[in-house]
């Protein structure tokens, strides 16, 4: 049901080497940007009228308009299952005590007497969030992306999520309880790249935003692609993946198990166990099959996913030896089933996020530990970070400066800029002084 591969023996390669070696879905977003353009291009000129058509095309959902009306959200809130409402307010709130710590506060360093820098960090205007709604419903994603825009302060929120047929054309209900529950009240039937352009370019019932973020499908990510530049992204998200760590001491089901819970998501979706067990792998690969069998979208998803190149056993000497390789990897998710798994965890370096031992599966992350789990996917944890407030900040550096500041520092300031061959840097600085600027001061 799922491939091996094997580094045993033989010295692991460094860098790029090593990442060729290791399994890894094909999600051509170059491909899908051709696609995508003239959807975005009509979205700019027709405005709600191309979100109409596109909703009929992709959708196959007649819409009057594309703002869902507030009386559908206050509906969806009130008819909401109390253990689903329940679990969404325990969810919020965990969240809203990580992402709250996060917030960033303004801070002045003196560099001179009379000279200071203040950085202070402002939210952006409007954000437009997005939360997928195609083979799944992921409220959770409403409040990973609501949380941290919320609580970094952007005054203007607004969220999209894909008209269903099967909901009258509205977003799926318990997305639309979700904001409510948030107390976001401006929400679209929009979903793909239709959705990605409407907060780009703007139309008659939704003003442009300044930023887009959420996890979404290939669509999506080239739509986002599309419109770097123009608005701020968080990430080209690719399929969902998640990498276990293990060594003999790991429950071989609770592995199985985890890897299964990021197969079902997607039949792109990588699961990758990387340990220096022979035997815990062969017991993995035995708890498998029953554990498929026995839960929900398995020919769809689960049997793909786990048979798809991008999934994979990889077996090392050394625990050591398989930290290298989920470096190289660079997880979305990853999982240290490990003794000590604590150590071992501290010397990861590349991952979205890390779930140490066995009582933290990355289920509980995507719901409920507070932590974010709009993460980076397709290796770029090696150099981004997942959702947070942070994402929806600007930093501003504040530059306060006296006439004797300014003086003390102005030979360096001329002397920079001549030998970078512009005088005229050096001219604006001399010019407000009734003195020359000594040589050598």
């Amino acid at each position: 049901m799922i491939s091996r591969i094997d580094l045993r023996g033989d010295a692991l390669p460094e860098g790029p080497a090593l990442r060729v070696l290791l399994p890894r879905a094909d999600f051509d977003v170059s491909a899908a940007l051709e696609k995508v353009r003239p959807i975005c291009e009509d979205v700019h000129h027709r405005g709600d009228a191309a979100m109409i058509d596109f909703a009929r095309r992709f959708d196959g959902v007649e819409l009057d308009r594309v703002r869902v009306p507030a009386e559908a959200l206050e509906k969806a809130l009130d008819e909401l299952d109390p253990a689903v409402r329940a679990a969404l307010e325990e969810s919020v709130r965990r969240a809203r005590l990580v992402h709250r710590a996060q917030r960033r506060t303004t801070h002045t360093t003196q560099v001179v007497p009379g000279g200071t820098v203040t950085e202070k960090w402002v939210p952006v205007d409007r954000v437009g969030l997005y939360a997928p709604g195609g083979r799944s419903v992921y409220p959770s994603s409403v409040i990973m992306n609501v949380v941290p825009a919320q609580e970094a302060g952007v005054p203007s929120i607004a969220l999209a999520s894909p008209a269903q047929a099967e909901f009258g054309g509205l977003p799926h209900p318990t997305i639309l309880a979700a904001c409510a529950l948030l107390g976001v009240d401006e929400v679209y039937a929009a979903g793909g790249a239709t959705a990605v352009a409407m907060f780009a370019y703007g139309t008659e019932s939704c003003p442009p935003a300044n930023m887009v973020t959420g996890p979404g499908n290939i669509w999506v990510a080239a739509a986002k692609r599309y419109f770097t530049g123009k608005i701020g992204i968080d990430a080209e998200a690719g399929p969902t993946e998640i990498a276990v760590l293990a060594d003999a001491t790991a429950d071989p089901a609770h592995v199985a198990a985890d890897l299964i819970s990021q197969a079902e998501h997607d039949p792109l979706a990588a699961a990758v166990l990387v340990t220096d067990s022979a035997e815990l792998a062969d017991a993995v690969e035995r708890e498998l099959e029953p554990q498929v069998a026995a839960t929900k979208h398995v020919e769809d998803r689960i049997v793909p996913a786990l048979k798809g190149e991008q999934s994979a056993i990889v077996l090392v000497d050394t625990i050591d030896a398989g930290l290298k390789v989920v470096d190289a990897y660079g997880a979305e998710h990853l999982e240290i089933q490990t003794a000590d798994a604590a150590e071992v965890a501290g010397r990861v370096r590349n991952a979205g996020a890390v779930f140490i031992g066995p009582w933290a599966p990355v289920s509980l992350g995507d719901y409920a530990a507070g932590s974010n789990h709009v993460l980076p996917t397709g290796g770029c944890a090696c150099h981004s970070s997942g959702l947070s407030v942070q994402s929806f900040l600007r930093g501003i550096h504040i530059v306060d400066y006296t006439r004797d500041a300014l003086a003390e520092v102005a030979h360096h300031v001329v002397t920079l800029a001549e030998a970078e061959d512009l005088p005229a840097h050096g001219a604006a600085v001399k010019a407000r002084f009734d003195w020359k600027v000594p040589e050598g001061k």
